[in-house]
């Protein structure tokens, strides 16, 4: 199948998860809203977006994540007082906000799975290749992933995923690719599983929250079939179309946080804190105090 070069300019942000592993934080507050000291983690997704060339934004969302939209929305009242405070540098951090093209929202209405989520999208999509970031996976990387991701998909084309190795006994918790060849840099898979047993994975090579998507998968996740966990399995979808839609793993520059994790969520607050010139100081001082060998 010959590949036609097409620019990538739609993403689908599937973020109608409970976050149940943030409990009670999340009770009200969807984890996509968690901060990365400042700033919530859904807005550092749609900067590597936007970096990467996207335009136009969809959010599958659930119940109880009106807030995602208020974020991204103007607060007048908020503004007023920062006006009249002559709190500028607030200010700005709240007018600049990322400008989208064009943002939209759909609604999950039940919990069937990540592959569910990105049928929602569907007519947001139409027949375009398009991204899909998940916010709990942030990474740390100039350029971010998902440009790194597009200049791959220039050359190559098809679908392609963000792949990290993992531990063989933590294979069960991801989707893993089974490798063709390997040049270091780009696998050419030619199968994946989603969340096999560590005797039953094909490697250790996980699939991670950034993906390039033919439009094709919507062929298979229309038939709302159920994989692991019971729920429609995205990663099925892209082995069903691999007949005809190539399958590769990209190993990305950069370092990847799971942000659904505790461990991770602390780890990369406290990255980015020293990324930041503003912070490095203090907070390098304040973790040797804190840190005790």
């Amino acid at each position: 199948m010959e590949f036609m070069a097409k620019a990538i300019t739609k993403a689908v942000f599937p973020v109608a998860g409970l976050g149940t592993r943030f409990l009670p934080a999340s009770k009200v507050l969807p984890k996509e809203m968690l901060p990365i000291i400042d700033k919530p983690l859904i807005q550092y997704a749609i900067d590597e977006a936007l970096e990467a060339g996207i335009s136009d934004i969809m959010m599958v969302t659930g119940r109880g994540k009106n807030i995602l939209e208020d974020h991204f929305d103007h607060a007048p009242e908020l503004e007023k007082v920062l006006r009249d405070r002559n709190k500028t540098e607030e200010l700005q951090a709240v007018l600049n906000f990322p400008k989208v093209s064009a943002l939209s929202y759909t609604r999950q209405q039940q919990p069937l799975g990540l592959g569910h989520a990105i049928w929602c999208a569907r007519k947001f999509v139409g027949d375009e290749p398009f991204a899909v970031l998940l916010p709990d996976d942030l990474i740390q990387a100039s350029p971010g992933c998902l440009k790194q991701m597009i200049e791959v998909y220039k050359e190559v084309g098809g679908n392609i995923v963000a792949t990290s190795a993992v531990p063989n006994k933590d294979t069960e918790k991801y989707g893993i690719l089974s490798i063709e060849s390997d040049d270091g840099k780009l696998v050419r898979a030619n199968g994946i599983i989603e969340k096999p047993s560590p005797d039953e994975a094909p490697s250790n090579l996980s699939v991670i929250g950034r993906y390039i998507l033919q439009p094709s998968i919507f062929k298979y996740l229309q038939l709302e079939i159920k994989g692991a966990g019971g729920e429609i399995q995205l990663t099925d979808a892209i082995k069903a179309v691999m007949s005809d839609v190539t399958l590769h793993g990209f190993r990305y520059d950069g370092v990847r946080f799971d942000c659904g994790s505790k461990k991770d969520f602390i780890c990369a607050n406290v990255a980015f804190a020293l990324a930041r010139d503003d912070l490095r100081n203090d907070v390098h001082d304040a973790l040797s105090k804190l840190i005790k060998f």
